[in-house]
């Protein structure tokens, strides 16, 4: 794994935000769960593993290309 990789910042908006990675390859299968409460941060990487995140609840996801808000549920 590149551990410079680009990386994102997810911070809940309010509780209960879930983070869902989703794997690579010929099935796309969850692969790791995470739940955020309002104001919690979590900074998260794309991997060898995961190629996609869903994002569930309202949160504010920033990268190095900029910053955008989930509507929520």
């Amino acid at each position: 794994m590149d551990v410079n990789a680009d990386y994102i910042l997810i911070k809940a908006l309010e509780d209960g935000v879930t983070i869902i990675g989703l794997t690579r390859g010929k099935d796309t299968k969850f692969n790791h769960t995470e739940k955020l409460d309002k104001g919690e941060i979590l900074a998260a990487q794309f991997t060898e593993n995961v190629s996609a995140m869903k994002i569930r609840g309202k949160a504010e996801i920033m990268s190095k290309h900029g910053k955008v808000n989930s509507e929520g549920k």
